[in-house]
């Protein structure tokens, strides 16, 4: 078993509920370009970057005039309409003091940017606990590219196997595993535990991993000999809201 030494947090559908709120402000700003695109096939591509989702779901480059409009818009109308509505997870800040309380360094590694990233920890009600943070200012490519996770990686000055993932969605997964990182996944993005396969642990949210902690990855360690696509199910086993 590898020692776990740092846990790299995603924020948006892991420590805040904020993964509707994201594709209905991508919604909005599309539609404000003509852009009629349904909110199911927004909604999947949450936890990618923006400048992924933007071509994904519209064929749009994010770098072209039309995508940088669609970005600030985007920005603009979610935190004028949905970020004063979010709250944190059940059990987001009481996990991180718990890591923290352990000694195991807590890095943020998102695909927010770092002008967006103050709002959605506050809202998250952790904005003083995290020692490093990486935002996709800090990477050439978004989730679920490997870059952002291999930066963190770098700050800490820590290999794969020292660290583990906690992450909602399946690009948290593909970013954290193209960087040799294990993850935990939890449920309160919205995502099915097919979606989360390659996660060497589910739970349903922040507050289920903290209750069952001690016999957890976090605790126990990762098994250089478990099969990424076999992850264990353990925890809670409600199944998620579906993603309408």
């Amino acid at each position: 078993m590898a020692r776990i030494r740092a846990v790299l947090f995603d924020i948006d559908g892991t420590l805040l509920d904020s993964n509707d709120a994201h594709a209905r402000a991508w919604l909005d700003a599309l539609r404000g370009h003509g852009k009629d695109v349904p909110f199911d096939l927004v909604r999947t591509k949450i936890g990618m970057g923006g400048d992924k989702l933007l071509m994904q779901v519209a064929g749009i480059d994010h770098e072209s005039p039309e995508g940088r409009l669609l970005s600030e818009r985007r920005t603009a109308v979610f935190k004028a309409l949905y970020l004063p509505d979010l709250a944190p997870l059940p059990g987001g800040r009481a996990l991180v003091e718990r890591m923290r309380s352990r000694g195991i360094i807590c890095a943020v590694v998102t695909s927010a940017t770092g002008g967006e990233l103050a709002d959605l920890l506050r809202e998250a009600a952790v904005a003083n606990l995290f020692e490093v943070i990486v935002t996709s200012d800090d990477a050439d490519s978004s989730k679920p590219d490997p870059d952002l996770v291999e930066a963190a990686l770098k700050k800490l000055g820590l290999g794969p196997r020292d660290v583990v993932m906690l992450g909602d969605t399946p690009y948290d997964i593909a970013a954290a595993a193209r960087a040799g990182v294990s993850t935990i996944a939890l449920r309160s993005g919205g995502w099915k535990d097919r979606d989360l396969e390659g996660a060497i642990a589910i739970y349903d949210n922040p507050a289920d991993l903290l209750a069952h902690i001690d016999e957890s990855p976090l605790a126990l360690g990762v098994d250089d000999e478990m099969p990424p696509s076999r992850a264990r199910r353990v925890g809670g086993r409600r199944s998620p809201a579906p993603m309408t």
